[in-house]
């Protein structure tokens, strides 16, 4: 997803990765090379944009063969959750429940999980493009929500940016436009978790590890959208092979998150927060070219307003509190 997948992703595609990259001057920071590690940590956020879009068209086009949206997300995290269990190891430390802060990393991982099912959901109704636009209000909706959450100022020229993107949103989901009704309640909801779980993502950053709080994610979700899966499993299962392609289709979302991670050891979150929009442009061609779905010329309008709106508060980096773009803490896990 910008599924959501955390791609994220968004679509779209998924969760914490600046939050989870050391902090300057610390071991491991970023290196001492800038400009080669910037041309790498771009090159390596472009390839992480390429896995999340890939990953939501791969999503589209298996729930366009019948397979069902809890079977995808239980496939899914059952492959993040086992990078989350490489990755402690790695750490040397499984002790998840001595984490600090369990409470809001429940909630984190509630929020994602609900994300995902939503997204999912939404994905068997909706248009690719038109999907991931409205995902991709999630950073206006968390600069929106951080006044009253995280108690942080929002300047005016930022309010207008995020009524603008809200504008392009009403484009897309106007009145007798066609597209489902259901399908984009689905998709809102999953932008409003989105933007809580980037702002619960900003309260726990720095107290609590990178491969905990992934761990704790991935495990969350596979519980969240696992029993349901489970509890609904279809009269007939799809072919193995198809189940492996969700597997594999999990893992690709969870490798484009080592990608993001990798990409923010090397370059600042505000140099490669305005090229997150990247990931909506790819989802506008793969919806055309690949499955056959242009959006119309006022979606489209709506979707380059979104982009605008977006682009122009991650090039600004940080309103006067300080309220950093979900676009620079990484996709959807």
């Amino acid at each position: 997803m910008p599924a959501p997948g955390p791609a994220l992703m968004p679509t779209p595609a998924t969760a914490a990765t600046a939050a989870t990259a050391p902090a300057p001057g610390a071991a491991g920071a970023l290196p001492a090379c800038p400009a080669r590690a910037r041309r790498d940590g771009i090159a390596l956020f472009f390839c992480a944009l390429v896995a999340f879009a890939t990953y939501d068209a791969f999503c589209k086009w298996m729930l366009m063969r019948g397979n069902p949206p809890s079977l995808m997300n239980l496939a899914r995290y059952l492959s993040v959750s086992a990078i989350a269990l490489a990755w402690l190891l790695r750490q040397g430390d499984l002790r998840l429940w001595r984490t600090p802060c369990r409470w809001r990393l429940l909630a984190r991982g509630l929020a994602l999980a609900i994300v995902a099912t939503c997204f999912m959901a939404a994905l068997v109704q909706m248009p690719l493009a038109e999907a991931t636009a409205i995902y991709f209000t999630a950073p206006l909706m968390m600069v929106a929500l951080s006044p009253a959450l995280l108690g942080e100022h929002v300047g005016r020229a930022q309010w207008g940016a995020v009524l603008a993107g809200f504008a392009g949103m009403l484009l897309i989901v106007r009145p007798g436009g066609d597209l489902p009704a259901l399908g984009t309640a689905l998709m809102i909801v999953s932008a409003v978790c989105y933007a809580l779980f980037q702002l619960l993502t900003r309260q726990l950053a720095g107290q609590v590890a990178g491969a905990t709080m992934y761990a704790w994610t991935a495990l969350i979700c596979l519980l969240a959208t696992g029993v349901p899966a489970l509890l609904l499993l279809p009269a007939t299962l799809p072919p193995a092979g198809e189940l492996l392609l969700m597997t594999a289709g999990g893992a690709c979302s969870g490798a484009a998150q080592m990608l993001l991670l990798a990409a923010f050891r090397r370059v600042s979150a505000s140099t490669l927060a305005p090229l997150n929009y990247f990931q909506l442009l790819l989802a506008v061609l793969i919806s055309t070219f690949v499955f056959q779905r242009a959006p119309d010329a006022v979606a489209l309008g709506g979707i380059v307003l979104i982009v605008l709106s977006g682009g122009y508060l991650a090039w600004r980096g940080r309103p006067a509190g300080g309220v950093a773009m979900p676009g620079t803490e990484g996709s959807r896990s």
